[in-house]
């Protein structure tokens, strides 16, 4: 088991009245971490503790913030072991997946690290003589960070990345269902000597989490919140962010389609489907929740996903012969099946599927999804993925747009110009042509339209989501007043 502490000010920190909160494991119940349950007063001080670092970290050097990024990415990397069996006991997920994600996650710091450089402004012509006008983008002051646990390596270190690359200090508010992941997080960058302070990690029960984030968003020296969750909490740090007149970045839930046309190649958009709906089964933003296929090829894509689905065995991420994992918890099975089976009951057909076994849930193909179903327009948020026959590009354009959410898409055909145009008419912050829902990179402006959120994490995108841009001007020649 995990004993935990905050990070606070380069100090490890127990809750100020010494109360705790456990984590269990989604398949044994047993015990895996115990954290400390934060309290007001402990969310005060970690972000007292980044604005008292903040000044010395915005006035470093860039290139000696790019140096300590980089060593915390090394020293992530040689961190996995540890990160993959923490992050298995405390979300059930396989080991490839935390392995990927540390892989990641340190390409996201020496992303960032490069970025420091970067962080540049423009002249701009000025109508006054002799004065020089120029944008300038500077830090902002203390960033707030809030991280799911679903891809926690990588969307902890998302949180704080850029951030940190923009000359601002964190905190980090850790997810309630891997607090030791993400105090990890925390931990490699401490030892990284990016200074004491600069980063602040917070755990917190999980019946605290909504009074702590409102005091932490609340918090006059928090200049800027990052959230990545569900719609239903983002709504509301939106709310509590425009209360306090602070801009937020919200990347949250998904529905995402993926098109198949009638000229697609259906080997190539069956693998995508499979690994974009039942990878990390099916727990990621991006995750394939719908097919739309055109009824032409239909019912050869069904068939051919089905075998392939088939092959897929979720079991405990400890077993070698399980291709997939756990759920974050039986709950979620449970939730899942309702949506599954109130399909069914209104005609859907599972050519693959329905098996659980507490939070173990083997894949499931829902063929024939139509709009009365709940699962038509609600996130399932597990290894499920839904197939929609259509006839031609404009009424999948339609149906693909017929959500709520636009976060990722996909179009899968061999005639690449008419698949763009299909992309560039659905309502999605992301579309891959020929490539699954599923996939992310360090350098890419993430994020979502509509329910999905607003802002872009990632690269050029991000700096201008971390950091203040001013207008400061040098009158160099004398100046004429009209009085």
């Amino acid at each position: 088991m995990n004993e935990l502490t905050m990070l606070i000010g380069g100090q490890d920190r127990r809750a100020a009245d010494g109360a705790t909160f456990e984590r269990r494991n989604p398949l044994s119940n047993a015990v895996v971490s115990r954290a400390p349950a934060a309290t007001l007063a402990d969310a005060d001080a970690a972000v007292d503790a980044a604005a008292a670092a903040f000044p010395a970290w915005a006035a470093l050097p860039p290139g000696e913030r790019r140096r300590r990024l980089l060593k915390a990415a090394d020293l992530m990397d040689q961190r996995t072991e540890d990160f993959i069996r923490i992050g298995v006991a405390e979300t059930g997920a396989m080991p490839s997946w935390y392995g990927f994600n540390v892989m990641l996650a340190a390409n996201m710091l020496r992303e960032a690290a490069a970025m420091t450089t970067r962080i540049d402004g423009s002249v701009i012509p000025s109508d006054v003589p002799g004065n020089l006008a120029m944008a300038v983008r500077q830090p902002c002051g203390v960033v707030l960070g809030i991280a799911p646990w679903n891809a926690p390596v990588i969307l902890g270190t998302r949180a704080l990345a850029m951030p940190l690359a923009c000359g601002n200090t964190v905190v980090l508010k850790a997810s309630e269902a891997c607090p030791g992941v993400h105090r990890l997080i925390g931990t490699v960058l401490q030892e990284a000597g990016l200074g004491d302070g600069v980063v602040n990690v917070v755990t917190n029960a999980p019946e605290d989490a909504a009074q702590v984030v409102e005091r932490l968003i609340a918090h006059p020296a928090v200049r800027r919140v990052n959230f990545t969750g569900s719609t239903h909490v983002g709504r509301i740090i939106a709310q509590h962010a425009a209360r306090h007149l602070k801009p937020a970045l919200l990347e949250l839930g998904g529905k995402a389609p993926l098109l198949v046309l009638d000229d697609a190649d259906l080997d190539a958009a069956v693998d995508a489907v499979a690994f974009g709906a039942f990878f990390n089964q099916g727990q990621i933003c991006m995750s394939t929740e719908r097919v739309i296929a055109d009824r032409r090829i239909a019912d050869r894509f069904v068939e051919k996903l089905s075998a392939k689905a088939k092959t897929l065995r979720a079991g405990d991420p400890t077993d070698p012969s399980s291709v997939l994992g756990a759920l974050i918890g039986k709950d979620a099975a449970q939730r899942i099946a309702a949506l599954v089976e109130d399909a069914r009951a209104q005609g859907a057909r599972l050519p693959v599927g329905l098996h659980a076994d507490g939070a173990i849930l083997q894949p499931v193909i829902v063929d024939g999804i139509a709009p009365g179903m709940k699962l038509y327009r609600e996130e399932s948020f597990g290894p499920v993925v839904t197939v929609a026959r259509v006839d031609g590009d404009d009424e999948a354009v339609r149906m693909a747009n017929d959500s709520e959410y636009g976060l990722s898409a996909s179009v899968f055909s061999r005639d690449v110009s008419r698949a763009l145009s299909v992309a560039q008419r659905i309502e999605s912050g992301i579309c891959h042509i020929n490539g699954p829902t599923v996939h992310d990179e360090a350098q890419m402006p993430f994020g979502g339209v509509k329910a999905s959120g607003y802002g872009r994490f990632g690269g050029q995108a991000a700096v201008a989501e971390f950091t203040e841009l001013r207008w400061i001007t040098i009158q160099n020649t004398p100046r004429h007043y009209p009085v």
